[in-house]
């Protein structure tokens, strides 16, 4: 058998191989190349296919976030006996377990787990995974849940395991939340000496 017929069956092979992996990956049915197929053309057709059909089909639905649920639905949701089963009366983030490389975790967390309306990682932050919890300023008992009862202070992301774009979404919320006095805070206690001020108090 001469070398370039050996070739030729060889790219044949690898070209029926890549055709049934690349309709797999867009769970479209492989079809059956013949002799003159090749691998461009293979790919050309699964991609032209996958287009065709309706996205719903290929778009997990567990992973899907297109869909804006309103804060009312989220605060009713809070006190569900649905939320009770899945949460108890821990917080949300209190079993979250980040997945990281090596033995520490990294200072910061992700930027963001939804890309193209779509969870694009396998272990989302609390909040990215559970499409029902809404951060805004009205659900008060979701906010409360990330904000220290010691100090009054958002809990870092570092320790609630939140993306780096819900931490921004809570930190205005919480903002908000203390603007329209929905959320009570202490104010520090500061002592002044006032005469350093040129105010003399008499005793």
């Amino acid at each position: 058998m001469s070398l370039a017929r050996t070739l030729r069956r060889l790219s044949l092979v690898r070209a029926i191989y890549l055709n049934n992996f690349v309709c797999s990956r867009t769970n479209v049915i492989p079809v059956l190349p013949n002799r003159s197929i090749t691998l461009a053309s293979s790919q050309l057709l699964c991609s032209k296919e996958a287009t065709t059909d309706d996205p719903n089909k290929i778009r997990d639905a567990s992973k899907d976030r297109t869909q804006v649920i309103p804060v009312e639905t989220s605060i009713r949701y809070l006190e569900s006996s649905a939320y009770k089963t899945t949460y108890g009366n821990d917080p949300v983030w209190k079993h979250y377990r980040r997945n990281f490389k090596g033995q520490l975790p990294p200072r910061k967390t992700r930027k963001t787990c939804i890309r193209g309306g779509v969870i694009s990682t396998g272990s989302p932050c609390p909040v990215c995974r559970d499409e029902y919890l809404v951060l805004d300023e009205k659900n008060i008992q979701l906010l409360k849940q990330f904000i220290s009862p010691f100090t009054d202070q958002v809990l870092d992301a570092f320790d609630t395991g939140l993306c780096q774009k819900r931490q921004m979404e809570l930190l205005i919320a919480v903002e908000r939340a203390r603007d329209t006095g929905a959320i009570t805070f202490d104010v520090p206690f500061r002592k002044y000496n006032y005469s350093d001020y040129g105010v003399h108090l008499k005793q």
